[in-house]
């Protein structure tokens, strides 16, 4: 559930810190208080594009931060699959706005704002008028028909996806196989020259690595042959001043005095050990420089060897593991053309029992539709008469379109609904208005509710367009939702205020000549006054005040009788 929101310089809003509960969390306040502004900075921590505008005036940036405690295993599963680390139960997702730029994180790490989006659909839904709007698309329908069967579709679903894509792969190179006798035969004879140039090589891994260092000691033996002369004259003893002449001298000194005292033995020992150290410098030094001999046919035919590799590098691969690595492919599908007739027909016979399988897959998916589309269709025609749809009809058709395949089979699936007595049933989008959305939304979350493993849901205008007895029913389903999820919902009406568990005011305050909002949490008194301003409007007279209580009574009683059944 959702636990806290902190919001700090974003838009209207200096700071505020709010502590949600469990169950029915109501947020009411007049138009343009700033209800919008709470909403939006919840979608900006998730991982959503920040609006214009929405930088406060209050600092140097904007913050957002969510605190998130996981209370199902369903949560911490999903938590461990997007491999967040999670301590205490906790989930902080905390979003920075500066100028021109955004920076997101999650339990302290520094996340994409794609990776937040991800997450956050497993610990929170949002719908809004957007999502309302969603209704209208065929592809909507078939996700939440899909959802509500999801413990036996999925795993047939998983595999519709993979024989689809098998399938597809197969019907592309099908369709790339289209090469006549000529055309087959200029590639065979292209194919033949290049794999032909590379055997003629007999290429050695490594062997362009070990040549280029070999030529590079043989391009400048004359200056490396030169500075090790200067080397060994400094270190030898053919010269008076060298190196192996002084320590020599120094030796020779030393032998006169090393038995006058015992300590001398040491530092003679000493000497004895960097004299032999020098020789065996020395003696390297004379092989290396030996080895430096070499003939000028071998250093030109390095040469020629390096530029053998290099021309093949430039045509078949950086190094001459990917060259190998080419030819192998090449003389694969060299095998390929030279049996064209017979690879053809294997990729037809792989394409239809591949097909085949897709098909079985598909149908199997179709089955499961059409079965659950009509106890789905029943459930959501009983919930939108319980939302006031009085004489509501409602369908879930399944349609299956055999040969338009997809990863997710071949079903179109579309809501049809008829609100009216004698009306004829048609398509979710010719008729419903912008009001009945929210309201068939609301039955749709309300059938898949206990399905549903998000425990965070926040409705923002799910009132839009009703009133009275229909505010009245939307009201006890979304305290019915409330039972098993959080909720989080935006109001103007007293109906559905009256139902919370728990009631935030969201108002717009002057403060030093600057505007600005803030959210508190209502109980007691409070909470019926806020209920009797949305009753009443500006003048609350006792009668409207009594009219409040009388309203969240009735709401507690409602609660309780659900509670005892």
């Amino acid at each position: 559930m959702l636990e806290s929101i902190h919001v700090k310089n974003l838009a209207l809003i200096d700071e505020i810190e709010v502590s949600f509960e469990k169950g029915l969390n109501i947020l009411t306040g007049e138009t343009g208080a700033g209800k919008s502004i709470l909403i939006g900075s919840v979608n900006l921590a998730l991982g959503g594009k920040a609006q214009k505008g929405f930088l406060g005036e209050h600092g140097d940036g904007a913050f957002v931060e969510l605190v998130f405690r996981l209370e199902t295993s369903a949560e911490r599963k999903a938590m461990e699959a997007f491999d967040i680390s999670v301590e205490e139960d906790l989930v902080i997702m905390q979003r920075k706005l500066l100028q021109g730029k955004t920076t997101g994180k999650i339990n302290g790490e520094t996340v994409t704002a794609s990776r937040m989006r991800a997450v956050a659909q497993a610990l929170i839904d949002i719908h809004g008028q957007h999502e309302h709007q969603s209704l209208l698309y065929k592809k909507k329908h078939l996700e939440l028909l899909d959802s509500y069967c999801e413990e036996e579709i999925g795993k047939y679903k998983e595999k519709c996806k993979h024989s689809f894509e098998k399938y597809k792969e197969l019907k592309e190179k099908l369709k790339e196989e289209t090469m006549d006798e000529g055309e087959r035969g200029k590639e065979i004879s292209f194919m033949e020259f290049e794999i032909g140039e590379i055997e003629k090589a007999q290429l050695k891994e490594g062997e362009d690595v070990i040549l280029e260092k070999d030529y590079k000691r043989m391009e400048n033996s004359k200056k490396i042959v030169e500075a090790l002369s200067a080397v060994y004259a400094d270190t030898g003893y053919e010269r008076a001043d060298s190196a192996g002449e002084g320590i020599g001298r120094a030796l020779r000194n030393m032998g006169g005095i090393a038995d006058l005292d015992e300590a001398l033995e040491g530092l003679k020992g000493q000497l004895d050990e960097i004299e032999h150290l020098l020789n065996d410098f020395n003696r390297s030094v004379t092989d290396y420089m030996e080895d430096m001999n070499f003939p000028q046919e071998i250093f030109m035919e390095t040469a020629q060897r390096l530029d053998t590799l290099n021309l093949l590098k430039s045509k078949y691969g950086d190094n001459i593991e990917e060259i190998l690595k080419y030819k192998e492919e090449r003389t694969k599908r060299l095998e390929v053309l030279n049996n064209y007739g017979q690879y053809v027909e294997e990729l037809k016979k792989s394409s239809q029992k591949e097909e085949e399988e897709l098909v079985k897959n598909c149908k199997k998916l179709s089955s499961i539709r059409k079965k659950y589309a009509k106890e789905m269709s029943k459930k959501i025609k009983e919930a939108l008469v319980d939302l006031n749809f009085l004489d509501a009809k409602f369908e879930i058709q399944v349609t299956s379109m055999e040969g338009n395949y997809s990863s997710k089979g071949y079903d179109q699936v579309e809501f049809l609904i008829s609100t009216n007595p004698g009306e004829k049933i048609k398509p979710l989008s010719e008729v419903a208005s912008g009001g009945e959305l929210s309201r068939i939304m609301l039955a749709l979350k309300t059938v898949l509710a206990d399905k549903d493993e998000i425990p965070t849901l926040i409705f923002d205008e799910i009132d839009v367009g009703i009133s009275g007895r229909t505010a009245q029913k939307v009201s006890e389903k979304l305290a019915l939702i409330g039972r098993n999820h959080q909720i989080l919902c935006i109001t103007h009406l007293p109906q559905i205020a009256a139902m919370a568990d728990a009631h935030f005011l969201i108002e717009k305050r002057v403060e030093e000549k600057v505007t600005r909002t803030h959210i508190w949490p209502l109980k007691g008194q409070k909470s019926d006054e806020e209920l009797a301003r949305m009753l009443g409007g500006v003048e609350i007279t006792e009668a409207v005040l009594q009219n409040a209580k009388e309203m969240k009574e009735l709401a507690a009683k409602t609660k309780r009788k659900w509670s005892e059944n």
